[in-house]
This record gives structure tokens, sequence and C-alpha cells, in this order.
């Protein structure tokens, strides 16, 4: 099979056109060499994808290729056969049988595609079940510059069907866009699968779990999010308060208040947190900042009870669920971090 397609003369003009693109690619390279290999590899997947489509060369198609290809550019990694068939799976996930008629949208995916790396490309399409969703994490990648371990981590905690998804009145309490961004903000369920907790914790020591991995806490909560403090004290008329978590939000420009429940959301919640981002905007919000918005993470909620306690609070508030899938057992607890672990870890965060 593979000699009687090298003497095919369609084959043939197929491969030298192929190695002609290939190191035209090269040249370019030098200056946009991420660009350019996705822009190649989308054009060698298309022509491939086209010759099976028009030809009869076979299943010993892809791997003559392959071995043609390393042969002429031996210093190109690119052209296993394992790659070469994901590079055909990859374009076969954008330009799908049953989106024949969208063309349009398949251009302004490539253009967003290109700019990513091939890893990213790869890990995208594979753990997305749908176009939408993988536009998603492209678009994400891109914005926010994740690196592959960022993104790995993002897609296996699903933050696709979680961002946006909590319950807030911020439509009726923040201006637009303000409230858009602040509703894609925030998630639920919050994913604290990074924690190690006793079976039966309380408030305080989920507050302690997550202040000790403060990194991985500000990654869970997303892009923009400034840790200030934990029980973070503010006085108002000679009386002392303490916000369970504080941060600033360098893209909304507003602080926000982080209240833990590991318990039911109950509406009186609501009321405590409404006074602490009164307090919050009364105290500490400069003049360019936008208004204190409030996050009330609990152990489960009913929709309907956090709209009624929602409906009529001014102060803009979301409420989200929180997940932890490991829970220690009470003999290990001794092995959680000690004092000077969690100093440093907060060291780290701040350097």
């Amino acid at each position: 099979m593979n000699s009687l397609l090298k003497k095919d003369k369609g084959y043939v003009i197929f491969i030298c056109q192929l190695k002609e693109r290939i190191q035209s690619a090269q040249i370019k390279a030098s200056v946009r060499v991420n660009r350019e290999l996705i822009t190649l590899y989308w054009e060698i997947a298309r022509q491939i994808v086209e010759k099976q489509k028009t030809t009869q060369w076979g299943d010993g198609f892809l791997s003559q290729m392959s071995k043609d290809l390393q042969d002429e550019f031996p210093d190109m990694k690119g052209f296993s056969l394992r790659n070469v068939k994901y590079i055909r799976q990859w374009y076969l996930f954008w330009n799908t049988e049953k989106d024949k008629g969208q063309q349009a949208v398949a251009q302004s995916v490539k253009q967003l595609v290109l700019q990513i790396p091939w890893g990213h490309n790869l890990l995208i399409i594979s753990k997305s079940k749908n176009h939408e969703e993988a536009v998603f994490y492209v678009r994400n990648t891109i914005e926010h510059n994740w690196s592959r371990s960022v993104l790995t981590h993002h897609i296996e905690s699903n933050l696709f069907g979680r961002e946006g998804k909590s319950l807030t009145n911020f439509s009726t309490s923040l201006p637009s866009p303000q409230s858009d961004l602040a509703q894609q903000t925030l998630k639920d369920p919050y994913i604290f699968d990074f924690l190690s907790l006793k079976k039966h914790y309380d408030e305080k020591e989920l507050e302690n779990a997550l202040t000790r991995q403060v990194s991985r806490f500000l990654l869970e909560l997303g892009t923009g999010f400034s840790f200030i403090g934990r029980q973070y004290r503010i006085t108002v008329d000679d009386e002392e308060f303490y916000i369970d978590l504080l941060f600033y939000h360098v893209k909304m420009h507003c602080y926000v208040v982080v209240e833990l429940k590991t318990v039911n959301f109950k509406p009186e919640f609501v009321g405590k947190l409404n006074f602490y981002i009164s307090a919050v905007d009364s105290i500490l919000k400069a003049e360019k900042d936008n208004s204190t918005i409030g996050i009330l993470i609990c152990k489960s909620k009913r929709k309907t009870v956090v709209e009624y306690a929602l409906k009529d609070t001014h102060k803009p508030i979301g409420v989200s669920e929180y997940y932890i899938s490991r829970v220690l057992p009470e003999n290990l607890k001794p092995s959680l971090p000690t004092v000077e672990e969690i100093e440093a870890e907060l060291d780290e965060l701040e350097a």
C-alpha cells in the first residue's frame, strides 16, 4: 500500500505541496512561531480531510505522510503519526459535518485558536463537550494568559459550568456594565478540593484552611482578586466587627467582602453581609472605587429562599455554595500546616 502511494502522481504532488508549505512556514516561524505553527497544522489538517474525501489512498495514507514529512523535516517534532492524527482530530472538532452552515463561525474560531499553544489546543478539544465550552476556554486562555496547568485546573473543575451561576441581585444593585462583570466573576459552586479538613469542621477551621492555601484559593476565586486579610477588623461607633475575608478586585475596582458559612443558607446571613458592605463603603472605599460587593459562600442553598432574601436588598450580594471532596480523618489533624508554614504561604503571596 505505502509503495503504491509513493508512485501515485496525485499523492506525490500532494506531498510536494505540503513540503513547500512547511518550508515556507519555517521561514516565518522565527517571527511568529506559535501562530505560524498552528496555522500550518490547520492547513495540513484541512488538506488531509479533503484528500481523504476525494481519493482512495486508504488507511496507510497518514502513516506514509507522517514518514515522508519526518524524513524531510527531521528537526520538527510535530509530524509523528500520533500528532498528525491529533491535528486531523483538532481540525474536525471545529469543522464537523453538522456545522457546514457555520463557515463564518469556523473562521472566527480559527483566528482564536491560532493565538494559543498547540498543547492548550489539544487539551481543550479533548476535554470539552461542545464548541461553546471549548470557545469559552480558548477565549479565557487568551485573555488571562493561562498556563497549561492552570487551564487544566479550570477545565477539570468545570469552570465553564460554574462561572456566572451564582444567585445575585447585581442586575438591580449595580450599574451596567459593572453588574455583568460582577456576575461573571462569581461561581457556583466554589470547589475547595485543595483543602484537607477533618470530617466535622466549623467556619473558623474552613477560614483557616483557605488562608493556609490562599494562593490556591485566589486561583479558585478567579483572575483579579487581591487578598487584603482575614478577620479584617472594622470599627463602627466604637464597636469592633470582623469580616471573614476581605479582597480587592483590580478589574472591577472594588472591595469584595467574603463571608463563609458551613451550614445551609439562612436569610439572616444577608443582613450581616449587607452591614459589612455598608461599613466597607463608608470606611475603606475611595472616591475612585466602585461599590463594594459581597459574596456569601455557604454549604448549600435553596434558590427561592435566596431570591426572597436578596429581593429588597440594595447592596450587591451574591450567594454561592462550596464543595469539598477530601476530608481528613480526625487522627490526621495534627499533620496540618504549622503557623510558620501559614506565614510562609502568605509571604510568598505578597512577594
